[in-house]
């Protein structure tokens, strides 16, 4: 998929809740960092368990005020700590492929095995192209790990656990504060990248500036995505 700017422009959360039934839903985010997608989708009613790896990430999401009864946990996406048959939907939101590839077979199987019958799994990635894309290459380039990701996607949706209900493509915007603040995002998401983030720092600036556009809410970066939604057979 390419020719990004011919995608229909649109927000996560809209495209969640076109693909989902939110409301009085009991859906788990799987790898929800610091738990901004499960508030979001907590207050649209949904009955919300963040999983994420890091300890530092669910003590960040802790400490954000209750929205409902959302709740966070700390485990892999290829050991859920949750009951079979215990979800109406999963979700891997820009997570799956920060999954180690070697897992990612293991993670989609741990989704079906939590997921009630008939039970939705929505997949929304980043493609390997736009300003944000881009802007984040010098620092770890993710095509090949994206590649993996939709790789292990094809091969759970034409296995016989899962149906393919829909795929589909849009455009959205990244918007970081200024230069430091998306410097410290790329870090929180992997601490790995510190010393090649102070390595190149000057340079990655100047590109920040380059491929980003300012505004009033901030400065905005392009990013193309793909949203896939499987169901439990």
């Amino acid at each position: 998929m390419s020719a990004a700017g011919n995608l229909p422009k649109r927000r996560h959360t809209e495209v969640l809740g076109e693909l989902l039934a939110l409301e009085g839903s009991r859906i788990v985010d799987i790898g929800c960092g610091s738990g901004s997608l499960v508030r979001a989708l907590a207050r649209r009613g949904a009955r919300m368990t963040g999983v994420e790896p890091q300890a530092a990430r669910v003590a960040e999401a802790e400490a954000e005020p209750r929205l409902a009864d959302e709740r966070y946990l700390t485990a892999g996406a290829e050991a859920l700590p949750l009951a079979d048959g215990s979800q109406d939907a999963a979700i891997f939101f820009n997570s799956l492929h920060h999954v180690p590839a070697a897992l990612m077979d293991r993670a989609l199987a741990e989704a079906q095995r939590v997921l009630a019958a008939d039970g939705r799994l929505c997949i929304v990635e980043p493609l390997a192209e736009g300003a944000s894309y881009e802007f984040g290459r010098p620092i770890d380039d993710e095509r090949a790990v994206r590649a993996e990701a939709y790789a292990a996607l094809r091969r759970a949706a034409d296995g016989p656990g899962w149906r393919q209900e829909r795929e589909l493509f849009y455009d959205t915007e990244v918007v970081y504060a200024d230069f430091e603040a998306a410097a410290r995002d790329f870090e929180k998401v992997d601490p790995r990248r510190a010393p090649q983030i102070a390595a190149i720092r000057s340079d990655w600036e100047k590109a920040f500036r380059a491929l980003g556009r300012e505004t009033e809410k901030g400065w905005v970066f392009s990013q193309p995505m793909r949203a896939n939604l499987l169901v439990r057979r």
